[in-house]
């Protein structure tokens, strides 16, 4: 399949919601298995499958703002969950005629997107940009940000260690258990468990100020 093009596409990132954060410091969050939007998405992503560019389009423009969001979470740079939600486009473009619709296909985009995202992490890291990052018992405070009265969310998951965050995002946000996140950090499904209750902890003093 040809490499699609993508153009005026921008992905913009949707508003959090205090209320659901907060309560999946408490409980969990698990949303990576978001309803289809009925049959015309099933249809347009057995369309895409074949190449047909319009029906993949339609799917772009449904998932983008989902899966930079996913992005930007997991790298805290704005520049480069736009260079990757991109990636994560031609990969799911590539990918997509082996889809067999064993999970909802937002499922299976979500799971694409964290794993660019890691791998783009990854290679960051063996460069040297981002080696300080993943140190596994970094101390760093969380950043909160405030809009008036309002707690800026994803400023605050962003200013957490970036093991913390991580591992917050692919437990409470996107519904990966320990033993998959270790897998893919490269870490035990204890430690994992530790830098989520890290987060949550730092998060909820965040919400508390």
């Amino acid at each position: 399949m040809t490499k699609p093009v993508f153009v005026s596409l921008q992905p913009a990132l949707p508003a959090s919601s205090p209320s659901v954060l907060a309560a999946g410091i408490d409980s969990g969050l698990a949303t990576s298995g978001m309803a289809e939007s009925g049959g015309g998405a099933d249809e347009d992503v057995t369309a895409a499958a074949s190449g047909d560019r319009r029906a993949f389009e339609r799917l772009y423009r449904t998932h983008v703002n989902r899966v930079y969001a996913i992005c930007l979470r997991m790298l805290a740079d704005q520049q480069l969950a736009e260079e990757v939600t991109q990636d994560v486009f031609v990969r799911v473009w590539q990918k997509l005629p082996g889809f067999r619709g064993e999970s909802a296909f937002s499922t299976w985009l979500h799971r694409v997107a964290v794993n660019v995202a890691l791998s783009r992490r990854k290679r960051a890291s063996v460069h040297g940009a981002r080696a300080a990052d993943d140190d596994i018992l970094d101390e760093a405070p969380a950043r909160a940000v405030f809009v008036g009265e309002r707690l800026d969310l994803d400023a605050a998951i962003a200013g957490l260690p970036a093991g913390a965050r991580r591992v917050f995002v692919l437990h409470d946000v996107e519904g990966f258990t320990h033993e998959e996140i270790g897998e893919a950090l490269g870490i035990t499904s204890g430690g994992s468990k530790a830098q989520l209750h890290r987060a949550r902890m730092l998060l909820r003093a965040a919400l508390n100020r």
